[in-house]
């Protein structure tokens, strides 16, 4: 198998990910279905080639080395979009733009399930030490606004820990777009799979990476810098016991879907 190498460079004016990043030599990029988590993904807007990865108080990353591209979405202003939130974002908003209301739903950490549909509708969270529970009575809150709000709970009570337990185990072998390789704990981290394709001849799967990091950050798409010269494309052939992404290094089966 051929690197990207010279004679396929990447668009660096290309505003989307699957513009910007060409497949290495022999691979063609999965099928995916119309309107799907995966089409959502793989179109998604990148802000200009070259930009540099920004915390949610504007200030830089340290580590200015570890990404291929940013995801044109923003962080907030508060440090609370970190790894799993940043994930649960993309998740959200592709159901939101899809009004699929009813399915935007996450456990926080202590087991709760934070319901968008109930919130949209007026109930109010109450936390009382480590119980959550709804309160009714409220307005309806129907914006894009309130909608934010919402996730800022999210962020603020859920985390690695209940994402992993949220999410399907599956086999490293079996990975797609939209999956999530996750370590839940404290510290845990997670990384979503934004895009993926085959090789045509032996079936071999490369798969691109992208993550928010502590603090709050920008959502970036990882460089893979174990071999760059597939890079950011990670070949699923090449992981053996351990997924090695730039800032944390994953068992192989931490894969998990939606």
């Amino acid at each position: 198998m051929d690197p990207i190498g010279e004679t396929t460079k990447i668009s660096n004016e290309e505003s989307i990910i699957s513009s910007r990043f060409p497949e290495p030599r022999g691979f063609i990029r999965t099928k995916i279905e119309k309107n799907s988590f995966g089409q959502y993904l793989r179109e998604f807007p990148l802000l200009s080639y070259g930009e540099e990865v920004h915390l949610f108080d504007g200030s830089l990353k340290y580590n200015q080395g570890v990404h291929a591209a940013i995801l044109d979405i923003d962080v907030g202003n508060r440090d609370l979009q970190q790894c799993a939130d940043a994930i649960m974002r993309l998740r959200a908003e592709y159901l939101f733009e899809n009004k699929r209301y009813k399915e935007i739903a996450f456990n926080f950490t202590n087991g709760w399930k934070f319901e968008y549909q109930k919130w949209r509708e007026g109930s109010k969270l109450k936390m009382k030490g480590n119980k959550s529970s709804w309160v009714n009575g409220g307005d309806k809150k129907e914006t894009y606004k309130d909608f934010r709000n919402y996730l800022d709970q999210v962020f603020m009570y859920a985390g690695t820990l209940s994402l992993a337990k949220e999410l399907k185990a599956k086999s490293l072998k079996d990975i797609k777009i939209g999956d999530v390789i996750i370590k839940g704990g404290s510290p845990g981290h997670a990384v979503i799979v934004v895009d993926m394709c085959v090789n045509s001849d032996n079936g071999d799967k490369a798969v691109m990476l992208a993550q928010s990091y502590m603090p709050a950050q920008q959502i970036h798409i990882l460089k893979d810098q174990n071999s760059l010269e597939y890079s950011p494309w990670y070949l699923v052939s090449q992981i053996k016991d351990k997924i090695v992404t730039p800032e944390w290094t994953f068992d192989r089966d931490q894969v998990k879907s939606f």
